[in-house]
Parts: C-alpha cells; structure tokens; sequence
C-alpha cells in the first residue's frame, strides 16, 4: 500500500453535467462537498460562478469551510487541437493558473484534446501538445503544476492506449503531468492498470470513476475498477500528490449529486481513505 497520505477530494462535474438541471452557484457546491466528508475540491471554470474573478475570495471560502483546492479545471470549444485558437487557449489557462496560485499547492487540470473540425488527426495531436507544453511552462514560471485529463467522451482524440502513446510521446514529461481517469480510462482501455504503470511518472493526482463491464457509468466500487490496485500504482508515482478525487457521473448521481457524492466519500473508507 502507497505511503503517501491519501486525501479525498470532490469534482464537481457531478452537478455540471445536469446543465440546466443545476441552479445553484458555487457556495452550494461547497458546502455540499464539506457535508459529504471530503477535503478538497476539484472545481472548473463553469462551475466557479462570481468567484471567476474573485480567488482571494474563493480561497477564504474554501478555508472557511476547511477545503482544499485540489485543482482548477478548464476546457475550451477549440478542444486545444485548433491552431487558429492556441493563443487564445493560452490566454485562459495563464487566468486560470493566476487563479489557483492563491491556493498554495492547487493544481490546473486541462482537460482533453478534442476533435472539432476536419484534418488529420496527427495535426490535431501536434497543436494539442504544443498548447499542453506552453500551458505547462506558463504554470511552471508560476508555480502552479499543469496536468492533463484525457476523457472518453465524446469526440476525444485521447481514448485508447494508442492515443496516450501518442500524446505522451510529445509531452515534455517534466512540465506536464498527468491526471488518470480510471472510468475513461476503462472505457477505451483494456490494459487500465498496465497503462497507469507504464507512465506512472507523469501522475499528479487520480479521477476515481467506476463503470460497469459495458462502459456504463456507475457508483464507485459498483463497476470493474480495482480502486486498490489504483491506489497502489499511485503510490509508486514519484509526484504522485495524495489526493484521490471522486467524480461521478453515473444516473444515481443525476438524480441525487449529493447523495452521491456522500455516498462514494463512505464506499473510499471502506479501502483505506
């Protein structure tokens, strides 16, 4: 079992994902993710609301609630793989860095390469590490770490074992970190636990995601993922920070996001954190 102090942190895409559905603004998110036991909190930029321009003030208020910021997440229409975009895409993630730099220890995840136009996907793969690495050398001139999160969603150009191969192999493997998404992961791979220890290096934190055998969404520790398993290749990872953040997406958490989420803080007790 990993040494490391493990940490249970929320994503709130939990309630991002019911769109229209979800009226509430970010201090409901906060204090829903306190009520449910965790730690900290992975937030993203449409979930951040008045504080968007206000990280002195969402700092307080995450202290005031005794959260950490595990990481700020952003995504962009471009989905980082359209040239015409970089500097612009560029321009969001020096704001978002600037934003987790008043919370010592966060984290920028960016989220994956997507395709949204026409070409061939080996161009689409260059501008997508060109803009990772420059995102990733502005958050190392702030001292902010940058990882990315690829995701299986749809139209993601990082979903297969190929596809992370590639994306690495023009990473700078020393800029850009890497965020692990065991239910993305598992619905375009085969080999999950092979992957994860094969560029273990490049982990920061973990997304803790479950789905069944048929890629399903589903609660944690009620689909394939072996969490322990997880855990332990996450404890062997040099820069590997402690903290294990829980994302549902699944149709229980639709109808009930914080019950959910209070739910998957219990089921993480059960392995040890």
């Amino acid at each position: 079992m990993t040494k490391t102090e493990l940490k249970v942190g929320c994503q709130t895409f939990t309630w991002e994902m019911l769109g229209k559905g979800w009226t509430g603004g970010p201090d409901d998110l906060l204090r829903a993710i306190e009520d449910g036991g965790y730690a900290g909190i992975e937030i993203t930029d449409t979930m951040i609301g008045r504080y968007a321009d206000r990280p002195a003030e969402f700092a307080a208020a995450l202290d005031a609630r005794g959260l950490n910021l595990v990481s700020f997440a952003f995504g962009s229409k471009s989905g980082f793989t359209l040239k015409e975009a970089l500097e612009s895409d560029l321009e969001a993630a020096r704001r978002w860095i600037g934003f987790a730099a008043n919370c010592p220890g966060a984290l920028v995840s960016i989220g994956s390469a997507t395709v949204v136009s026409d070409g061939p996907r080996e161009d689409k793969f260059a501008i997508s590490a060109e803009f990772y690495n420059r995102a990733a050398e502005i958050g190392r001139k702030a001292g902010v770490d940058v990882a990315v999160h690829p995701s299986s969603h749809h139209n993601t150009l990082l979903f297969d074992r190929a596809d992370y191969d590639t994306i690495f192999a023009l990473l700078d493997p020393d800029l850009v970190g890497w965020v692990p998404d065991t239910g993305h992961i598992l619905r375009g791979h085969k080999d999950m636990l092979d992957t994860l220890h094969t560029y273990r290096d490049r982990i920061r934190y973990i997304h803790l995601k479950d789905v069944d055998a048929k890629g399903t969404w589903a609660m944690l520790g009620k689909g394939v993922c072996d969490t322990p398993a997880v855990i332990e290749i996450a404890g062997t990872a040099p820069r590997f920070t402690g903290w294990l953040v829980l994302e549902e997406e699944s149709d229980t958490a639709a109808a009930d996001p914080a019950g959910a989420v209070k739910a998957n803080r219990q089921t993480m007790r059960a392995y040890g954190a």
